[in-house]
C-alpha cells in the first residue's frame, strides 16, 4: 500500500461519514458496488483520477479535499479522526442545510459560528478547539 492511496481513504471515509452517507449510499451514487467503496478506504485498490473526480461531485468537495494535509516530508502524518459528528440527528441536518447552501451565505455562516464560538470562549475564560 501506498502512503497517499492510505491519505485519500482516510479522507474518503471522513468525508462520507461527515455527510452521513452509507457505503452503499455512496457506491450506488458513484456506480460501484460497496466493496468498491471499502476498498478504496482501506487503500487495497487505488483511486484513478476519473474516480476521485467522481467522488469529490457526489461528496461535493474540490479534487483538492482529498490531498489536504499530505505531506511528502512525513507522509504518515496522522490526520486525527475528529469526533463523530454525525450521531444526533440535529447535527444531519445541520450538515445538510449547510452543504445546501451557495459558498457566499456558507462563509458567512461559518464566520458567525466562529464569532459565536470566540464570544462564548471569552465569557468562559477558555478557547475551544
Amino acid at each position: 500500500m501506498d502512503v497517499i492511496d492510505i491519505h485519500l481513504g482516510r479522507r474518503l471515509r471522513r468525508r462520507r461519514r461527515i455527510l452521513g452517507l452509507t457505503q452503499q449510499q455512496l457506491a450506488s451514487a458513484c456506480g460501484v458496488r460497496f466493496q468498491q467503496i471499502q476498498k478504496y478506504e482501506c487503500a487495497a485498490n487505488r483511486m484513478s483520477a476519473a474516480r476521485l473526480w467522481q467522488l469529490s461531485e457526489v461528496l461535493e468537495v474540490p479534487v483538492s479535499y482529498f490531498y489536504e494535509g499530505l505531506s511528502l516530508d512525513n507522509p504518515m502524518q496522522e490526520d486525527p479522526e475528529p469526533p463523530e459528528p454525525t450521531a444526533g440527528k440535529e447535527t444531519k441536518a445541520l450538515i445538510r442545510a449547510f452543504y445546501n447552501l451557495s459558498e457566499r451565505p456558507r462563509q458567512k455562516l461559518l464566520e458567525l459560528a466562529k464569532s459565536l464560538n470566540e464570544s462564548e470562549s471569552a465569557s468562559v475564560g477558555h478557547a475551544f478547539p
